[in-house]
This record gives structure tokens, C-alpha cells and sequence, in this order.
């Protein structure tokens, strides 16, 4: 075990305990390169709450808050940490126990290496070994603790805590350097053989298919549990998600080893995690599986008519998203107020009343209920909201003592479009916090939101081409278009929208979004289908599906019905090319143009990446390679170097979602390059998501996969082998490449006489290669570009050109080409 963490635990429950401080307000203003990390990747902004706390813990003994009662065991999964992460929307204390036991060969001292972001107080044999209390938010510390082994048994316990203000990265790990041969033996309750067989199982479980759009929902695994098993599934969205999570139970017989869960349309929709539970006899082991679940039967064809697709859009949401403020304002908008209605509004009232973080998500649309369609909610429900209003917390310089996030510009957006939009609608009442009347804590608003616009657009989105942050931004310039009292603020909202919505048509394939992305997430890129900029896609242009979450669709839906807004026709043969031609789009995002961005795609095929994009350092949520082959959306390919092993975590870069540490990428057309040198700190692979069952044909072989969906043919080549990834929750979804240096062609193509299938048009590309050149170039001899040369500056030449993202402008040049010159 020298040199090995220790991974089997047995847990506590979570105790948790509301951290408030003195209402106070806060000092700062928007952040455009909050996620542009100084060191690793830690994010320097920080709230009263963790002042007050690190003076009063900060380097003391932490405090042990909970009796210890195992609640459940930990089983690791390839990951070395023991790794509670998750959201939490006010400040909260949490603290947790876990035990596990050491058999030791021999007596002897053994020095363990202990790492965590919060405290930790480590215990052996009953005896306190010694605590560490950094209390750094989500930046990880280590020290190191001497302790003595017996012969045989050694308890090992340890109590962990932190306070968490939003997102929590809540682990710890025990590493075991140096002393007597040992091994872990953690107790159970359960015969070894089971046991095993349960992890096992677990191990290898994966879901029979990458996403579905019908059909029956199953998962499946390799191994065999030698006893009937009890099976508990959990179905839950992502952290913002308000549903109550469906729960299933159902028996496995022994030998059994497909767990059946439910038809596509029984499920909710959206991309869901499912944390499947098995038990036998006294004991139970647990993990969790994500995958997209949509609706895409019921839904059908979208309709010929954008007014048919408006009305379509509104129903949809009114009856099948989460019932929250946006559902409400569909509802309210196609003649749905009633108590159904007033109960969707109701249920988010605590949020805000509470400054929930994210609770200006909710409120945004809550104001438009309640300037337009007030009189038809009931009275007592309209008071309350009102009050609401009145007692929220609309900027930072405010007094209070929430976590809301203030930095960034989706966020601020809202929060300056609601003080603007409240006091307006309640010009003589008192706002709590402000001390202001209505029209002053207005008037404050629309200076704001003037100066956002402002940065708007001079850089456009910090978070560049995110998708999920595309419809937050459209929630806040849908709501200034249609409800702003000052023209001049409406008519500018109204141009961001189009805005927006150009780069979404530019940046799309056949409906779904495809190219770098300043801030992702495993739900939003795993989730082709169900997004919600595929719903927007769909409105807009006819292409796409709906899920259950929603920011902006009904705000845009109703610009359109009711305010006149009006879109470039235009967009949508761009949004889903049907000719014979490509396009290339270059465009930067961000303050000083940080991102520079490079997109090209044919009606077969797209691929976007980030050139000359923080190469080398600590990634946070940022995409910066992305591929989709024909019509089908979940026919994509993306590559990163995971910021963790555990799968379906919290992690900011995760496993999926950002780069542990961001890659040189370069791009000329359907031609890419992804060179990796990445940090010693962190996970020692990189890999790409390639769902084969995605694709009609795959073909992995040593060095390189190809894969064709429709007329679309791909290839990735690194200079290591690569592994399929065959058990586990993305088996058949992965590719994999060892180390920490790895590079990566990426190559595009398409079907034509000359290359009429797959395995022409391999044996044509398969050769390709990367070579160095002078002053750090990456050389590549491609058959259709010939010469490639990338720049160490970030230039490209081919063809007799030269591509310099130095000079690429953030309104963008979008050059029409033959798909072969």
C-alpha cells in the first residue's frame, strides 16, 4: 500500500448547520476573468461568510459538531478521494465522519499524507494524530502526520469540515507514503465474495446507450451477483434542478445483469443522474450514472411556421417543464392562471425571500408575471411576491449575508435588470435593503444596466459561447426588450438578442450548438437534445427538441408574439446549412478579446475551437475542442484532460466538463491539433467523448479511431495508443490516452465520389501526422490543405493564407467557402 491513498471508508451522515453573518454589504463589481484562474484553479473572490469564518477557524482545531454513525460505505472507483462535493445556496457549515480500518504487517511507524480544502482532524487507535485547518475555499492543502501501527487491526478515523458558500469541493485524502506492509480491511456486513461481486458490478455498470429520445431505459454490467439483490434508483437532474427526484425500487435475481428502469417518456427529461443502490442482505453500495433523457417522440417535427413554433414553444414549457417562475409566466402568457399557476410561483417565493444563490434566475421572470399578468394572480399570492420584491437583495452594495454570485456578467445582468424592472413596478414602496424608494433603486438599475450593455457591446460574453449561459443572458435582454420603460435601454436589449442569437446560428449544427466554450458542464455538453438552447434552436429555426429546464424561451417567445421583435431571416440556412458549400467564423469574446474563436462547418459536419487559448495552465469549465458528425445530435466528439477521476462530480474543470490543464489547440478548418502537457498534480490521461453508438460505424485501431454518422467522417490520432473505455458509466462513450503529454489530430470529412465510404476515406487520412519545426510550429502535410503550419504565436498558414487570431475582431468575419477548394 506505500504510495497508495486509502480509498475504502466507511461514512457518516453530512451534518450541515446554516452559517449566517451580520447583514452587511460587500465591496466589488463584476468580474469578466473570474474564471481566468491566477493559481490552479482557485477563485480569489470572497464573501463576508468565509472572513467571518476562517478568523474564527482558520488554523485552530476544528470543531466537531456530530456524533459518528455510518450511514454508508464508500467505494472508490477509480478516484483517491473521498469526495462529497455538491451546491449548497446559502452558507452552511458541514462536517463528516469516516472510519476505516488498516491491517499492518508488522509494528511501526507510517506517515500519511492528508489532503483536503477544509479541516480534518486524523485519529488512530483512538488517539488524536494531529488536525490541519487551512479552511481555503475549494483550494486543496496538504500536510503531512506521523502515526503508530500495531499488529493487525488499526481504526483510522477522521472528521472532516468546511464551510460551503455555493459550490463546495467537500473531500478529503488520506495517502498512505511509507511504513509497515498493510493493507485496508474495512468490516461489512456482508459475506466478501458479495461484496466484491457488488463492486464489481457497479464497477463495469453502464447505460446500454450514450442518450435517449425513446425507447426503454436499462443499464447493464458484466458481472453477476451471486445473490438476489434489492435495487433503489434515485433520478435526479443537475444542482439547479427543482424536482423532486423519482425513485424506483425493483429485485435482481442472482445471475441477472440488466437493471430495466423505465421507458424514455416515463422519465423525467433533461440530462439526470441516476444513483443506483444495491443491497444484499444488511449491506449496500452505491454509484452514480448520468445520461440525457428527451422527449423527442412525443415532441415530433417541429412546425413550418415560426408562429406555429412560438405557440408550440409556450405550450410545451406550460405543460411539461419544472414548475418554477418560467413555467408560470408560460402558463400566464397562453391563458393558464389559476391555482396550478399560483402554486408554481408560491413554491419559488422562499428562494427569494431567502437571497438564495441563483434566486435572481427565479426572480427575473417572476417580475414579468407580475407587471403583466398580475391581475391574474391571487391576491394574497400577488402581496407576497411583492414583499419578495421589496425585501431581496439587488446588488452586493446592499446589505446582507447571502453567497449570491455576484461576479459574474450573466448574473449581473439579472441583478441589474431586476432592481430596474421592481422599482418600476413598485416606484413609491421602500426596497429593505437599499433604504430606496422604488423609482431611485430603478434609476440605480438602468444605470447598470446601461453600463452592462456597455461591456456587452464593446466584448460581448466572458463566458464565451457558453451554452448554458446563452439563455440566461437572453433572460435578462428578452425581459429589458419587453418590459423596459426607456426606449433607448429596450431597442439595445433588443439588438443583444439578435446578437446572441447570430453567434448561436454561426455556432450551430443543424440546431445544436458545436464549438469552444468558456464555461461547461458535464449535463449541458452530454445533453445534445434536451438543452435548452435545442428548444431556442427549434423556435427559431425549426431544428431541435425540448428538455424540462428553461431560462429564456418563454421571455423570447413572447419578444416575438407580443413586442415585436424581429430576427434576420438569414440565420436560419445558417443555423443548418443545406447547400454545397462551408463556413468559416472567426470571432473573439471577452474583455480584450481573451477568447479567440475559430469555427468552420458543412452541412455534413462542424468543429469549433479556442486558438491560442491559455495553453499550459489550470483550466476551470472552459471546452476548447468540439465536433459533431451529421444529423444526429448526439454524434459529437469533444476532448480535455479531466480536472478529476470521479465521474459525475462537482468538480470545476470535472471529469468531463473544462480541462484539468488547458491544451495548446489549433484549427484550420476541418483540421485540428490538441498538444497536452499537463500538471503532476493532476489525473494522468486525457481522453475524448466518442459515443460510438452515436455514430453508423466505428472503427479503433492502435493510435487511431474513426467514426461516420451520415455523410460526416472523423478521425482521431494521438501519438499513444488509445483505449477504449469498455466498463463503467461511460463504456463505449470514451476514448482514452495515457500520460500527461499526449497530442491529438482531430480530422474532419465528408463522403464524395472520390472517397464514396469510411475505409476510403481512412486509408486517405490515416497517415497524418504532427511534426516540430523551428521556433516551437507544429507542421502537419495534410492530403486536401497540403502544408499546415500552426504558429508557436497562434497564426495558422495554409492554402496561401494566414489566419492570426491576434486580429480577430469580436463582431466576427464569417467567410463563405466550397466545402473543397
Amino acid at each position: 500500500m506505500a504510495g497508495q491513498p486509502i480509498v475504502y471508508w466507511r461514512l457518516g451522515s453530512i451534518a450541515e448547520q446554516r452559517y449566517d453573518v451580520a447583514d452587511q454589504p460587500m465591496k466589488g463589481e463584476m468580474d469578466p476573468f473570474f474564471f481566468l484562474t491566477k493559481h490552479k484553479n482557485f477563485i480569489p473572490h470572497e464573501y463576508p461568510c468565509r472572513t467571518q469564518f476562517a478568523a474564527e477557524r482558520r488554523g485552530k482545531r476544528p470543531l466537531v459538531s456530530s456524533e459518528f454513525n455510518v450511514e454508508r460505505v464508500w467505494l472508490p472507483f477509480a478516484s483517491p478521494r473521498i469526495d462529497l462535493s455538491g451546491f449548497w445556496f446559502r452558507p452552511t457549515v458541514l462536517g463528516t465522519w469516516a472510519e476505516t480500518t488498516i491491517e499492518a504487517a508488522s509494528t511501526g511507524e507510517a506517515l500519511l499524507r492528508l489532503r483536503t480544502c477544509g479541516g480534518a482532524i486524523l485519529f488512530a487507535n483512538g488517539e488524536e494524530a494531529g488536525w490541519m485547518a487551512p479552511y481555503g475555499r475549494n483550494l486543496e492543502s496538504a500536510e503531512h502526520f506521523k502515526i503508530a501501527l500495531r499488529v493487525g487491526r488499526n481504526d483510522i478515523r477522521i472528521w472532516f469540515d468546511d464551510l460551503a458558500e455555493r459550490d463546495a469541493r467537500y473531500y478529503f485524502q488520506l495517502d498512505y507514503l511509507s511504513g509497515p506492509a498493510a493493507l485496508v480491511a474495512l468490516p461489512i456486513e456482508v459475506e466478501g465474495d458479495a461484496a466484491g461481486a457488488m463492486e464489481a458490478a457497479l464497477d463495469d455498470m453502464h447505460f446500454e446507450r450514450p442518450a435517449y429520445d425513446g425507447g426503454e431505459v436499462a443499464l447493464i454490467t458484466s458481472v453477476a451477483l451471486p445473490r438476489d439483490a434489492q435495487v433503489e434508483v434515485e433520478i435526479e437532474g443537475d444542482f439547479m434542478s427543482i424536482e423532486a427526484p423519482v425513485r424506483l425500487a425493483f429485485d435482481l435475481p442472482k445471475g441477472q445483469t440488466r437493471l430495466p428502469i423505465a421507458e424514455t417518456e416515463q422519465l423525467p427529461a433533461d440530462f439526470r443522474h441516476f444513483k443506483v443502490t444495491l443491497t444484499v442482505g444488511d449491506y449496500s453500495a452505491s454509484r452514480v450514472f448520468g445520461v440525457e433523457i428527451c422527449h423527442a417522440r412525443r415532441q415530433g417535427d417541429a412546425k413550418e411556421a415560426l408562429a406555429a413554433r412560438i405557440d408550440e414553444a409556450l405550450s410545451e414549457i406550460a405543460g411539461h417543464a419544472e414548475a418554477d417562475t418560467v413555467r408560470a409566466l408560460a402558463r400566464l402568457a397562453i391563458g393558464q392562471a389559476g391555482a396550478e399557476t399560483d402554486a408554481m410561483i408560491s413554491g419559488a417565493l422562499p428562494a427569494i425571500e431567502d437571497c438564495h444563490d441563483c434566486a435572481d434566475f427565479i426572480l427575473v421572470p417572476m417580475l414579468w408575471c407580475r407587471k403583466v399578468y398580475g391581475e391574474g394572480l391571487d391576491a394574497g399570492v400577488r402581496a407576497r411576491v411583492d414583499n419578495a420584491i421589496l425585501g431581496y437583495r439587488y446588488w452586493m452594495d446592499e446589505p446582507g449575508n447571502d453567497v449570491q454570485w455576484y461576479f459574474s456578467e450573466n448574473h449581473a445582468l439579472l441583478f441589474h435588470t431586476a432592481a430596474y424592472i421592481a422599482g418600476g413596478l413598485l416606484p413609491e414602496a421602500r426596497f429593505v435593503r437599499s433604504g430606496r424608494l422604488g423609482r431611485e433603486q430603478s434609476a440605480v438599475g438602468a444605470a447598470r444596466v446601461r453600463a452592462w450593455l456597455d461591456h456587452f457591446e464593446a466584448w460581448e460574453m466572458a463566458e464565451f459561447n457558453s451554452a448554458p449561459y446563452f439563455p440566461i443572458d437572453l433572460k435578462g435582454l428578452c425581459a429589458l426588450y419587453a418590459l423596459a420603460p426607456d426606449k433607448d435601454i429596450a431597442e439595445r436589449a433588443g439588438n443583444a438578442v439578435i446578437r446572441l442569437l447570430e453567434i448561436v446560428a454561426r455556432s450551430a449544427h443543424h440546431g445544436i450548438l458545436t464549438g469552444a466554450q468558456g464555461r461547461s458542464y458535464e449535463h449541458t455538453l452530454r445533453a445534445a437534445r434536451s438543452l435548452e438552447l435545442s428548444g431556442i434552436c427549434r423556435m427559431m429555426w425549426g431544428k431541435g427538441n425540448y428538455g424540462m429546464r428553461f431560462h429564456a424561451l418563454p421571455q423570447l417567445a413572447l419578444c416575438l408574439r407580443d413586442h415585436g421583435l424581429s430576427v434576420p431571416v438569414e440565420l436560419a440556412a445558417i443555423a443548418s446549412l443545406a447547400d454545397d458549400t462551408a463556413w468559416e467564423w472567426t470571432f473573439a469574446q471577452g474583455q480584450d478579446r481573451f477568447a479567440r474563436l475559430y469555427h468552420h462547418k458543412t452541412r455534413d459536419h462542424a468543429m469549433g475551437s479556442a486558438a491560442g487559448y491559455r495553453w499550459n495552465q489550470w483550466g476551470y469549465q472552459e471546452t476548447v475542442i468540439h465536433a459533431r458528425l451529421g444529423r444526429n445530435p448526439d454524434a459529437q466528439i469533444w476532448i480535455n484532460h479531466p480536472g478529476e477521476v470521479l465521474q459525475s462530480g462537482y468538480g470545476r474543470p470535472s471529469y468531463w466538463g473544462g480541462s484539468g490543464t488547458l491544451p495548446r489547440v489549433h484549427q484550420y478548418r476541418d483540421l485540428a491539433v490538441v498538444s497536452f502537457s499537463c500538471s503532476d498534480e493532476q489525473p494522468d490521461f486525457t481522453h475524448a467523448w466518442f459515443p460510438a453508438g452515436a455514430f453508423d460505424a466505428v472503427q479503433v485501431d492502435g493510435h487511431r479511431a474513426f467514426a461516420q454518422s451520415g455523410d460526416a467522417f472523423a478521425m482521431l490520432k494521438t501519438d499513444v495508443p488509445l483505449n477504449e473505455v469498455k466498463g463503467g458509466p461511460t463504456a463505449g462513450n470514451e476514448l482514452r490516452a495515457a500520460g500527461r503529454r499526449t497530442t491529438w489530430i482531430v480530422r474532419l470529412g465528408d463522403r464524395d465520389a472520390d472517397l464514396p465510404t469510411l475505409d476510403a476515406w481512412a486509408a486517405a487520412i490515416a497517415d497524418l501526422s504532427v511534426r516540430s519545426g523551428q521556433d516551437g510550429e507544429l507542421i502537419v502535410e495534410d492530403p486536401e490543405y497540403g502544408t499546415v503550419r500552426f504558429l508557436a504565436d497562434a497564426r495558422v498558414v495554409a492554402e496561401g493564407r494566414t489566419l492570426d487570431p491576434a486580429n480577430w475582431t469580436v463582431r466576427g468575419e464569417a467567410t463563405r467557402m466550397k466545402r473543397r477548394e
